[in-house]
C-alpha cells in the first residue's frame, strides 16, 4: 500500500503582534483540502469587504498598527514593511501578507513599541488590494 500524499498548503505570511507587543512576521500553512487535484482550494474564509489603494512614489507612513486583520495583496509597485527591531521585508507584485498586528488589549499606542511602518519602493506607484478578514 502506498503512502498517502501530503495535503498541499498555501503559505500565508502573517504580520502579527507578539506577546511583548511588538510586530513580527511568521509564516503559516493554510491547508488546501477542497477542490480537485488540478485545482486545490482552501476552505472558504469570511471577509468584511475590500479596498483598493494607490500610494505615490515616495510614500512612507509613520509607525502604526492595523485597525482590523486584513489580507494585503500587492498589485503593482513594491511595498516595504519595517518593524521596531529594524528589520524590514519587501513585497513585490503578486505577493501578499496578512496584517494582524493589532494593538494589544488595554494598551495605549506607543510608536516606540507597537506597530510597523510601510513605504512605496522604486519608481512605480504602489497599488494594493486590502481584504478584511
Amino acid at each position: 500500500m502506498s503512502e498517502p500524499s501530503a495535503t498541499p498548503t498555501f503559505t500565508r505570511v502573517v504580520l502579527f503582534t507578539d506577546t511583548d507587543g511588538r510586530a513580527r512576521f511568521r509564516e503559516d500553512a493554510v491547508p488546501l483540502t477542497e477542490g480537485t487535484p488540478q485545482s486545490r482550494l482552501s476552505a472558504l474564509m469570511p471577509s468584511g469587504g475590500l479596498q483598493l489603494r494607490e500610494s505615490p512614489v515616495g510614500f512612507r507612513s509613520q509607525f502604526h498598527v492595523s485597525t482590523v486583520p486584513q489580507w494585503v495583496f500587492i498589485l503593482s509597485g513594491s511595498m516595504e514593511i519595517g518593524l521596531q527591531d529594524g528589520s524590514s521585508r519587501v513585497f513585490a507584485p503578486g505577493e501578499h501578507f496578512y496584517s494582524a498586528d493589532l494593538l494589544p488589549a488595554g494598551a495605549s499606542f506607543d510608536a516606540s513599541v507597537h506597530g510597523h511602518w510601510s513605504r512605496q519602493v522604486g519608481d512605480v506607484p504602489l497599488r494594493t488590494l486590502f481584504v478584511r478578514g
